[in-house]
């Protein structure tokens, strides 16, 4: 039964994609098929975090994500979690071998939209890594489907393709 709510997470995930991006949804259906789900669950995942900050207006948004990044550190550890959309993203951490400090810097950038309005360069700089860059990283990681050369050779331009993402989002919102 495992497997049944393994599919409902992903299903999740997928939903939560075509529900808040349509660019995002149309450039996974641009990728081979393979690579859909483990895209749908890293953006479900990036999405959920990125609401909390975001969007929820009128509650402890502190709270919210100390608890949400806590439950993603426990369904990483625990390779399971009640929440679909965290359950999928620890599936999609383990089989792609992504590395726990891209998820460290994306919910420290996460943290800092919190409390921070302005930043200096290397604010900006950090802010943009995690906030970006490394979800860029997360799908290299997918691409690259375990072969670690090719990901390291691709990685300068997965970070400034996640960058120049980021920054247009700043213009356009």
């Amino acid at each position: 039964m495992k497997a049944l709510f393994d599919n409902i997470s992903a299903t999740s995930s997928r939903l939560v994609t075509k529900t808040y991006s349509t660019s995002f949804s149309i450039g996974i259906y641009c990728l081979h098929k393979r690579f859909h789900k483990a895209i749908y669950n890293i953006y479900g995942f990036v999405r959920f975090a990125d609401e909390i900050v975001d969007s929820f207006h009128g509650y402890d948004k502190k709270t919210l994500l100390a608890e949400f990044k806590q439950d993603t550190y426990k369904a990483i550890e625990r390779k399971i979690s009640l929440n679909p959309i965290l359950n999928s993203f620890q599936e999609v951490f383990h089989a792609y071998g992504i590395d726990i400090e891209l998820v460290d810097s994306f919910l420290g950038s996460m943290e800092m939209d919190l409390d921070q309005s302005s930043h200096s360069k290397s604010s900006y700089d950090n802010y943009i890594l995690g906030s970006a860059e490394v979800v860029g990283l997360m799908c290299l990681r997918v691409f690259s489907e375990g072969d670690d050369l090719n990901y390291k050779i691709l990685k300068p331009y997965a970070m400034s393709l996640g960058s120049a993402f980021q920054k247009v989002n700043f213009f356009v919102t």
